[in-house]
């Protein structure tokens, strides 16, 4: 695969036409080739409609990603640290066209509207003043109990549109600060959600008495959690008490370290050392655990 990574590095310098902007695009159409082995491998069409959703906070702006006819298990897909870029909605339409109605909201509506990035390949981590303008948009969703109201209304929405078949549990999946949006869904909906995936999850096992994984008590999903290498090496021990306390609740989860650095999943993340973060095996990999585990626990 290195080679691979090579050869699209080299094809991107020798096109000096192509904004790095039109060459994301293009591997992320390519990667959800690879992924699915067609647009949809359920050779579904979809539909993409910005709607409004009410919540107790004001109104989120959304995608609402359906296929063209009948009516499927609801999915809400919490995205990165980046909010409802382009990519994000193409992610979103992957999973529409695989059997489900699909809601991916701009989780940062309190501060602005989407997209309030256009793709995050041009951020530069290392640099305070880049960290500090995401800061505040990642705390409008984090604080105390947003979440939990923001997961309430979304989910209300699903179930009022006649696209969502209401006799099959709702599924949640989530990136970077997604997964423990993940983690929250499911325990405050617990009735109603029966499967949650989180892809390299930020903030899953913390020291505070409101972290992600002491909810597993209240969580009646079945779970998986992709973790990135980089992350495991952070924090070693978040693994196992992930493991420790789901097992503890009787809950089904899997947890599994992947190869790929913390954004491996999301096409347009930044680059680092000259290198794509995004990791188009894993995130095969990764496409795949999240349609067996839909395929399972929203059957």
């Amino acid at each position: 695969m290195k080679d691979d990574k090579d050869n699209r590095e080299k094809n991107e310098e020798s096109l000096p036409e192509m904004s790095r902007r039109d060459f994301v695009t293009i591997s992320l159409a390519a990667g959800l080739f690879a992924a699915t082995g067609s647009a949809s491998a359920a050779g579904l069409s979809v539909v993409e409609t910005n709607v409004q959703v009410k919540t107790p906070d004001g109104t989120c702006d959304a995608a609402f990603i359906h296929p063209t006819s009948g009516f499927y298990p609801g999915v809400l897909f919490w995205p990165d640290g980046f909010g409802l870029p382009p990519s994000i909605r193409e992610e979103g339409k992957g999973v529409a066209g695989e059997g489900y109605s699909v809601l991916v909201p701009n989780p940062f509506y309190r501060v602005a509207k989407a997209p309030v990035f256009e793709n995050a390949s041009s951020f530069d981590f290392s640099k305070p003043e880049v960290r500090a303008k995401l800061q505040p948009l990642v705390a409008s969703v984090t604080a105390p109990g947003n979440a939990e109201r923001d997961a309430v209304a979304y989910i209300a929405f699903l179930d009022a549109q006649p696209q969502v078949n209401k006799a099959k549990k709702i599924g949640t999946q989530g990136y970077c600060m997604g997964g423990a949006l993940v983690v929250r869904t499911a325990a405050t909906l617990a009735t109603r959600v029966g499967a949650g995936a989180s892809f390299h999850g930020g903030g899953l096992v913390t020291d505070k008495p409101d972290s992600p994984h002491l909810l597993a008590p209240k969580i009646k999903a079945r779970m998986y959690f992709g973790v990135a290498s980089n992350d495991d090496m952070r924090q070693p021990d978040a693994k196992d008490k992930l493991k420790e306390a789901f097992a503890a609740a009787k809950v089904p989860a899997e947890i599994e370290v992947y190869t790929g650095l913390h954004g491996w999943c999301v096409s347009d993340m930044p680059f680092q050392d000259g290198k794509p973060l995004y990791n188009g095996p894993d995130a095969e990999r990764a496409w795949t655990k999240l349609l067996a585990l839909y395929k399972t626990a929203l059957a």
